[in-house]
């Protein structure tokens, strides 16, 4: 049965954190543009450590509670659309930068680390998938199946936010490094706002349910 848990913890966990959402966007773009992939650390540590916490509260059985309250899930959505709008802006705003470590100014671990927290931590998709979804099928497991299930999800979270940066760093690495980073800013922006509209319309269909 182990097996079983741990098996279902990975898959669901892959299906949840492949979507390419303003949390691996950024990820994935600190991994390419830091200098080392050890300054991008606080990026992938903070995702980690914010993916463990939603995680736990939702096996922990959080996701009843936001579930349940409607007004809860609008304020979450309402909340999600501003920050996104926001962070969209400071992306698309933002000049283009070329890899060169000596020429170019990295955002610190205070700014990672305010970033990263909240596009995982200010999601509502985030909250929802990781606090819901996963929280909701771990309640098919009594301990201590319950909780290699919820090492699974846990393996995957870290796995995966490690892999960005690392695929982000071998971009940067690149000899076409800057072509892609004239770029990366306004796609990364797009997709930023993409969910932002996305979170904008569930907002307005709850505001209509409360």
């Amino acid at each position: 049965m182990s097996l079983t848990a741990f098996t279902h913890g990975i898959t669901l966990a892959i299906g949840l954190i492949l979507a390419l959402g303003p949390q691996n966007v950024f990820v994935f773009q600190q991994g390419a543009l830091q200098p080392d992939i050890s300054r991008a650390l606080p990026t992938v540590l903070t995702a980690g450590l914010s993916d463990t916490l939603l995680i736990l509260l939702g096996v922990l059985g959080v996701s009843a509670v936001v579930i349940e309250f409607s007004w809860l899930q609008t304020t979450l959505f309402g909340a999600g659309f501003v920050m996104l709008v926001y962070i969209g802006w400071t992306l698309y705003t933002a000049p283009a930068v070329e890899v060169n470590p000596h020429t170019q100014e990295f955002l610190g671990v205070r700014e990672q680390v305010g970033f990263t927290a909240s596009v995982s931590l200010l999601n509502p998709h985030a909250i929802l998938d990781t606090v819901g979804v996963i929280g909701t099928n771990a309640l098919a497991y009594t301990t201590p199946d319950r909780w290699v299930f919820t090492a699974g999800c846990l393996i995957v979270s870290w796995g995966w936010f490690s892999g960005l940066a690392i695929t982000g760093r071998a971009l940067g690495e690149s000899a076409n490094a800057n072509l892609w980073m004239k770029y990366l800013n306004v796609v990364s922006a797009v997709i930023v706002w993409i969910v932002a509209l996305y979170m904008g319309w569930q907002f307005i269909d709850l505001l209509a349910i409360v």
